[in-house]
């Protein structure tokens, strides 16, 4: 597995583990690592703080985002897609795009490339959170 993929993964798992939901990002510059993140809504009870968001965050300012890529365990929500749109980031990495995934279209017609790798664990780890807490899972997708 890609090690950047591996690196959203284990920020997914850890959100998870401290009782949040389980979405991982992380953003790379030529080939090296600049920032990780996760969902952090329920642990900081921040309603923007989605995995993607946390990521950018934890960068701080940047110069330019037009040579990163964006890895996520899941499909970006339209605000995270919103902001990659906004920042110009050119390229988003996604694990799975099976139980979320409105925003490819979205994503590809402002000149986005999105590749999803449809990853077993991506989809099983987003799947056994659904089935565990999906009031959880609803009031992130904002379907309560």
């Amino acid at each position: 597995m890609d090690e950047f993929m591996q690196a959203a993964i284990d920020e997914a798992r850890q959100g998870r583990q401290e009782g949040g939901i389980p979405i991982g990002s992380v953003l790379v510059r030529n080939g090296q690592l600049v920032s990780r993140g996760r969902n952090k809504r329920v642990q900081e009870g921040n309603a923007i703080k989605h995995g993607e968001m946390d990521a950018l965050m934890n960068a701080g300012r940047q110069r330019t985002y037009r040579d990163t890529v964006l890895y996520t365990t899941l499909m970006p929500c339209f605000m995270c897609a919103g902001t990659i749109v906004q920042f110009k980031i050119p390229k988003v990495v996604v694990g799975e795009s099976r139980t979320f995934g409105e925003s490819k279209a979205f994503l590809e017609s402002h000149g986005v490339e999105v590749e999803i790798l449809d990853l077993d664990e991506c989809v099983r780890m987003m799947e056994s959170f659904i089935e565990e807490e999906p009031e959880l899972w609803n009031e992130d997708i904002m379907e309560l």
